[in-house]
């Protein structure tokens, strides 16, 4: 009888670590046994620990993305989008498009992308239970691709939200939304990068978490199932999922969604610049010129000036050097370092809104 438990113990290990081995080579090991560890709050060795060898490793495994599904799909909403477009001959017609949301608040405020509702003349949203609701558009804004929408309810399941500064780069993640009209569709993938700059001036979050038309709103979600980001868009030259995706990061999204929940618009702090990737040989943003009368021009920074920090972080680009203005409030003092004539100067400047486009 002990031989056949052994023999049973020691053919389940093999199993166990054959699986573990093809989970590895298709997402990545470490970020699979990090999910099951954190979801039961033990070390990654402890998971081998268990009945008959590892069957616990097997029995976690089975149901840690389920958890983090059974979190994140009641606050998920698909959002059916009218727009007035024009027809071959040029005459006025409604058009009909579709995307996600991620509930905000309980009381009824979504957020999603500006691309998705930031032009409709009607929205419908649908919640998890089937449920319908109009939708007003309370704001948007089109440099961060963020939009807030509003429907009139009580008692909705509002998601979690994390900070982007607690993810690394490997973490698994699961994107929820309505790719192609398709509720509720759950995938999953790991953080590919981070810091990505593409078509918006954000830091966005790349995942090979598979983003199809459809998706953007919707929320990219970490192992515990809070937001990390909201999906924007694809890498495709086909319009399909290739395995690169890019989310609006947490920190930005909250920031900008409790502005236009506010004042019905996002308030964007402004250093009065224009700029550009520096092609010196020093690396940092170049000032092509200085706004009059703007707090870069108070504080002394010129044009010609390379900035090279913000608040002791190091920017590369005005992509990154945006990504840090974000994460002050109007009136916020920023400390700047720029490379001038061969020497680095370091300035302060108190930051303003930025004039509406």
């Amino acid at each position: 009888m002990n031989g056949n438990n052994g023999f049973k113990s020691f053919f389940i290990r093999g199993l166990v670590i054959m699986l573990i081995a093809i989970i590895f080579l298709v997402v990545g090991g470490t970020s699979i046994l990090g999910i099951l560890a954190a979801i039961n709050k033990v070390s990654i060795a402890d998971l081998f620990k268990g009945n008959a060898g590892g069957e616990l490793l097997l029995d976690e495994f089975d149901n840690a993305i389920s958890k983090v599904v059974e979190e994140i799909t009641p606050s998920v909403v698909n959002i059916r989008v009218t727009i007035q477009g024009m027809d071959i001959f040029g005459q006025t017609q409604e058009q009909e498009g579709i995307g996600s949301g991620v509930i905000y608040t309980e009381d009824g405020y979504i957020i999603t992308n500006n691309h998705v509702a930031g032009s409709a003349e009607k929205l419908l949203v649908t919640l998890y239970d089937g449920s319908e609701y109009p939708a007003t558009l309370i704001g948007a804004d089109e440099k961060t691709d963020v939009a807030v929408i509003k429907i009139e309810a009580d008692g909705l399941e509002a998601a979690s939200f994390a900070s982007m500064d607690d993810i690394k780069v490997g973490d698994i993640v699961i994107a929820v939304g309505s790719p192609y009209g398709l509720d509720q569709t759950v995938t999953m993938g790991v953080i590919s990068a981070k810091g990505r700059d593409i078509t918006i001036p954000v830091n966005l979050i790349q995942t090979d978490a598979a983003i199809n038309p459809g998706n953007s709103g919707g929320p990219l979600v970490n192992s515990v199932g809070q937001v990390i980001g909201i999906n924007t868009l694809i890498y495709s030259p086909s319009g399909a999922s290739t395995g690169i995706g890019f989310a609006i990061p947490s920190n930005t999204v909250v920031n900008i969604a409790k502005q236009i929940i506010e004042y019905g618009r996002a308030i964007i702090p402004y250093m009065g610049i224009e700029m550009a990737e520096s092609t010196t040989d020093i690396s940092g943003v170049y000032v092509n010129s200085v706004l009059q009368g703007y707090p870069a021009e108070k504080a002394g920074i010129k044009a010609g000036d390379v900035i090279v920090e913000i608040d002791n972080i190091k920017v590369k680009n005005p992509f990154e050097l945006f990504a840090q203005i974000l994460k002050h409030d109007i009136g916020d003092e920023a400390t700047v370092k720029i490379y001038r004539n061969g020497e680095y100067l370091t300035v302060t400047l108190k930051l303003v809104e930025a004039p509406e486009t």
